[in-house]
């Protein structure tokens, strides 16, 4: 999955599947993280958001069924 770097102090780029409504992001450690059954509007309200990461721990995180990929 193509991902795109984003500025955020804990995520370092992020992706989106619409055809499986996964999430990617992989993370300034270097672990990347598949998220299932992620809407896309809510990818792209993550995108916009002024802190992407406080957004992907209140929205995404623990929210989804997720598994690591890297």
């Amino acid at each position: 999955m193509e991902r795109e770097y984003v500025q955020s102090s804990n995520i370092r780029s992020v992706g989106y599947d619409s055809n499986t409504s996964t999430l990617e992001i992989e993370f300034n450690s270097g672990a990347i993280w598949q998220y299932y059954e992620v809407l896309e509007s809510t990818y792209y309200e993550m995108r916009s958001a002024s802190s992407i990461g406080k957004f992907f721990n209140a929205n995404i995180k623990g929210q989804h069924s997720e598994s690591q990929v890297g």
